[in-house]
């Protein structure tokens, strides 16, 4: 079995760290701060002959993450821009 699970809360995929790394990229130029959620979900599948039943733990955890991401990154452009409301 192996050592990582499907339940580790990924660090917040928003930190100092990935805002930098997000601002200073080119425009062209992709930036998934849940890369390491995606790559435990697609190994899954790999381990387990493509069962997406079995993985559906990996899933989960990648689409908080993203979720969490998505609107952290709102949260800062708005705050970035201020609001009109």
């Amino acid at each position: 079995m192996s050592s990582e699970s499907a339940t580790d809360k990924p660090s917040d995929p928003w930190n100092a760290e990935t805002k930098t790394k997000f601002n200073k990229k080119q425009n062209s130029e992709y930036f998934d701060p849940c890369q390491e959620a995606a790559s435990r979900s697609i190994r899954c599948l790999h381990r387990n002959g493509a069962d997406k039943d079995l993985c559906a733990d990996y899933f989960q955890a990648y689409r908080d993450c993203k979720k969490q991401w998505i609107n952290e990154r709102k949260a800062a452009r708005q705050k970035e821009k201020g609001s009109f409301l």
